[in-house]
């Protein structure tokens, strides 16, 4: 990992909002490198601000101070190289999952046919082969996801985004998701950022952990996550590894009180 290129820089960045009678510090100055291939999860209480930093990323907001580089390029708005997942699918329920899939593609200005074949195929690599031609309402939360899952992918970016995906699901179906995604990242090497409040998700799931203190957000600690892959939720390293992040995040509730109590699972 320490050999590959840079995904992305976050130099300096920070976000304040500014409204009719007051302004907001989202995020105080942070810095940031990630490489190609990585998989870092952003974890924090609702409100911390790395969200908001997904969305800086993404090129959905543009930052107070400082510059965001995606690969060469500093990012000025959204782009094909960077694709965000919410925790609501954002399926268009008037198409059907293939078409879904394709609009990306189609937006993109492929051939018909390339766009069949590559709907098609991922698809089928979020075991959703037979529902081509489901409505999305027809399909659960969990297959949701999948669709916007295989969409994402479609269009083959070089960083996925996913903003708490998982977070709306039930236990077993995100555990099941986990393992799937997993998968997915192994055989692709997508840079992804995953934003969660669930420590042992994020645990289970990165290269790295980044935890955010209360808003204004900041990095309060950075955590490698050296366990070997595949791994699961109840997996004895993973507890252990959660318990020890656990512990930074304590620090925090007791450097301010009643902003994260019974934020994380």
């Amino acid at each position: 990992m320490m050999n590959d290129p840079t995904a992305l820089q976050i130099s300096q960045v920070s976000k304040t909002f500014v409204m009719r009678d007051r302004s907001v510090q989202a995020l105080t100055p942070i810095d940031l490198t990630v490489k190609a291939g990585e998989f870092v999860c952003l974890l924090g209480a609702s409100g911390c601000g790395k969200s908001t930093l997904l969305s800086l990323i993404a090129g959905l907001e543009a930052p107070t101070t400082g510059v965001v580089t995606a690969g060469d390029a500093p990012v000025v708005g959204p782009g094909i190289d960077r694709v965000m997942m919410f925790q609501d699918a954002a399926l268009f329920p008037w198409l059907t999952v293939q078409e879904n899939v394709e609009f990306p593609l189609r937006q993109a200005g492929h051939s018909k046919a390339v766009r069949a074949a590559t709907a098609r195929e991922w698809i089928e690599r979020v075991h959703l082969a037979g529902f081509e031609r489901s409505a999305v309402h027809q399909l659960s939360g969990g297959m949701r996801q999948r669709v916007a899952l295989a969409r994402s992918l479609a269009i083959n970016p070089a960083m996925l985004l996913m903003d708490e995906p998982f977070g709306a699901l039930d236990a077993l179906t995100r555990d099941r998701l986990h393992h799937e995604l997993e998968k997915l990242w192994s055989a692709t090497r997508k840079t992804i950022l995953f934003v969660t409040h669930n420590v042992r998700e994020a645990v289970a799931l990165g290269d790295r952990v980044l935890v955010f203190s209360p808003r204004p957000g900041r990095i309060l600690g950075e955590f490698r996550i050296d366990l070997p892959r595949p791994r699961s939720l109840e997996d004895m390293a993973v507890i252990k590894k959660t318990a020890e992040v656990m512990d930074v995040l304590r620090g925090a509730l007791e450097a301010a009180p009643g902003e994260l109590e019974g934020a994380f699972i």
